[in-house]
């Protein structure tokens, strides 16, 4: 399903397509903190317990890419492809993202809070137990991707959208939404989302789906008979 989001590129899902794939150099060795990544393709190598805190990734592709225990922290991410990755245990937090995709992969156990995403795309992922508490996303897209045990509490989502993903478990506690569109969620599994759903955009069947936790929320008891 193309992306149809107008502020977001419709990013490809295959490397050949990238408008600079022709420029990328394979990777070799590991992963280095502060170190300036450019045009650089990683492809199916295992990163574990290592750190590229504060580096820079600028055009470049990760391809079947294990990451795990990584250490990411105040990591730049510009034009950055990613396509069947798992990225596991690791330290996204304060993290910058921008123009960039995840196409198909697995990002479990993640800490990304403070981190800030901008025209960034979500398509065919599975997102686990991934803190994204106090984050900034704007015209981002989750299509047809799993969110579960996923915390946007205190984060501000501005056009911020989810076409076919199924949400479970997804808090929102706090958070800051404007024109954040739920509409196209195959399922809405928010155990506090009634406290942060202001400034979101929900279809008729999803209030209907919501309506007892708002009752909740206002003290409403509904009785039949």
């Amino acid at each position: 399903m193309p992306n149809t989001a107008p502020n977001v590129p419709d990013f490809p899902d295959r490397l050949a397509d990238l408008r600079f794939a022709g420029l990328l150099r394979p990777h070799a060795g590991p992963l280095r903190a502060d170190e300036r990544y450019d045009t650089v393709h990683f492809d199916g190598g295992e990163y574990t317990d290592q750190s590229a805190a504060g580096a820079t990734f600028l055009e470049c592709a990760l391809t079947g890419v294990a990451f795990s225990g990584v250490k990411l922290r105040q990591a730049r991410f510009t034009d950055v492809w990613a396509q069947s990755g798992r990225w596991v245990a690791c330290d996204l937090s304060d993290g910058e993202w921008q123009d960039s995709a995840f196409v198909g992969g697995v990002l479990a156990g993640i800490a990304a809070h403070g981190s800030a995403l901008r025209r960034v795309v979500f398509r065919g992922c599975k997102l686990e137990a991934v803190n994204l508490r106090a984050a900034v996303l704007r015209d981002v897209v989750f299509e047809d991707c799993l969110l579960r045990d996923v915390d946007f509490a205190d984060a501000k989502l501005t056009q911020v959208s989810f076409p076919g993903s199924t949400l479970e478990e997804v808090r929102l506690r706090g958070a800051a939404l404007t024109g954040t569109d739920l509409r196209g969620a195959a399922r809405l599994g928010l155990p506090d989302g009634h406290l942060g759903l202001r400034g979101a955009i929900i279809n008729s069947h999803q209030l209907l789906e919501l309506a007892p936790q708002f009752a909740h929320a206002l003290g409403i008891t509904v009785q039949d008979r």
